[in-house]
């Protein structure tokens, strides 16, 4: 047969040696979890590549209110106080996400002046945003505390200039302290906040009683990401409630807010977890019962405060898929298969932690193999999944990636390839462009060239 009547199915390959796996189920063959999906919220995933590109971003509307309301409604029917659930903006700050939340009820929860800046620009007023995170420039807290915003405090020379605009202005300024400890379940994260076995959250409360311009009014801890021991946070509520406690001996101090931040898991499978996420991430229900059970206890009689959730990546990582295609194949010298995708690390940052599950648009023959999934850049580190049992790809193959909406939309970056846009499935099936995709007057608004080094005319 002629090279030219052989056709791509039939194409010639060297022989080469695979190793041996023992990861075989009883039946001689891989289990492979990984099935098609070829619709998002009733929208084909070809048409929808077809329509705006690969790679893409696809938001569920559904799907993110679902994820707000079952969470807020877990701790709602166990916590006898109110409950307000606050948006992560650090997690996924798109705008048409944040407005889906906050029309659920949910405040904002921001890290920086820029995150302020747009919580506000969105309509959302300052005594629904909790200001969190360890840089707050003085201009950023003059404004928060003229919009009473919620002040959550993470050292205390921002304690210090708090009570310096309290006196300024002729005000007693609210705050939460930010609290750090060891919960035994998890590793403690003493970087932010003041910590509890040292004494400097004492230390912090004392200086607040001793201010004419300072009240503490709020508790606030994080005590990490991905916890997947729901009693690191019944302990983390017990040593809260301790804390309340011992501030509010003095008969003057009241805490209306007990934050106990975010941390909640997604579905998806983080790097070195042996189970897969069906298996490994408890119910969200029972991180409720863990933390509500701990507050009844601890409280003991109290009037309940107002319960704060910070989660983030719970909310909106299932929410969003991105849809990549394949662009090139080959066979790595250690005979796995190989995949060049048009969507790498620079819009999927967090391959670097997780196994994103990964999903194939269409139903193929074939073999399932172990493959690397590559990003497109010019960089080693580019990989998207080090292993994958996928039938042989081709180039123009679809992908769907999902979970994929936790920190990718705000951790992507401007490196070598343009960021894609980003499209929101609505629940009455309609579909918008929420984030335009990037082209090179995007990347270079910024640049100015002086004269003498402008390109020559024509």
């Amino acid at each position: 047969m002629e090279d030219s009547d052989r056709g791509d199915d039939d194409a010639w390959e060297p022989p080469f040696i695979q190793p041996h796996r023992h990861d075989i189920n009883k039946f001689g063959r891989y289990a492979s979890p990984d099935q098609e999906r070829a619709r998002i919220d009733g929208h084909d995933i070809e048409d929808l590549a077809a329509a705006y590109g690969s790679p893409l971003f696809v938001a569920s509307e559904r799907r993110l209110r679902e994820n707000v309301r079952r969470i807020r409604q877990a701790f709602e029917n166990r916590y006898e106080g109110t409950v307000v659930h606050g948006w992560s903006y650090k997690t996924n700050y798109t705008s048409a996400l944040c407005s889906i939340l906050h029309q659920e009820g949910s405040w904002a929860e921001v890290v920086s002046r820029f995150e302020y800046e747009k919580a506000r620009s969105l309509g959302v007023p300052g005594r629904r945003i909790i200001f969190n995170g360890p840089h707050k420039p003085r201009e950023s807290l003059e404004r928060a505390i003229a919009e009473e915003a919620r002040l959550h405090v993470d050292h205390l020379d921002e304690l210090s200039l708090i009570e310096a605009i309290g006196r300024d202005r002729g005000e007693c300024v609210p705050v939460t302290l930010r609290l750090n400890f060891n919960t035994g379940y998890t590793d403690p994260w003493t970087r932010f906040g003041f910590n509890l076995e040292s004494g400097q959250a004492h230390e912090a409360a004392a200086r607040v009683r001793r201010s004419r311009h300072l009240r503490l009014t709020g508790l606030h801890s994080h005590i990490g990401t991905f916890i997947l021991e729901p009693r690191a946070y019944g302990e983390q509520a017990r040593l809260m409630c301790r804390f309340l406690a011992e501030a509010e001996a003095d008969g003057h101090t009241g805490i209306d807010t007990l934050d106990i931040g975010g941390g909640f898991p997604s579905m998806n499978a983080l790097q070195g977890i042996y189970l897969p996420p069906e298996q490994a991430v408890p119910e969200v229900d029972d991180y409720a019962a863990e933390v509500c059970a701990a507050l009844k206890e601890g409280l003991d009689g109290r009037p309940p405060p107002t319960l704060i959730l910070e989660s983030g990546r719970a909310v909106v990582d299932d929410a969003v898929s991105l849809i990549a295609t394949v662009t090139g194949t080959k066979r790595l010298p250690d005979g796995r298969r190989a995949a060049i995708l048009d969507a790498g690390i620079n819009i999927l940052f967090t391959a670097l932690w997780y196994h994103h599950p990964v999903k194939l648009a269409r139903p193929k023959t074939g073999e399932p193999e172990e493959t690397v999934l590559y990003g497109p850049l010019c960089m080693n580190i580019d990989v998207v999944r080090q292993s994958v049992r996928l039938p042989p790809l081709v180039v123009g193959d679809r992908l769907v990636i999902n979970p994929a909406g936790a920190y990718n939309n705000t951790q992507w970056m401007q490196f070598i390839e343009y960021r894609p846009p980003v499209i929101l499935t609505h629940r009455d099936g309609g579909l918008s462009v929420i984030r335009d995709g990037e082209g090179l007057d995007d990347l270079c608004r910024h640049d100015h060239v002086p004269p003498h080094l402008a390109p020559p005319l024509d």
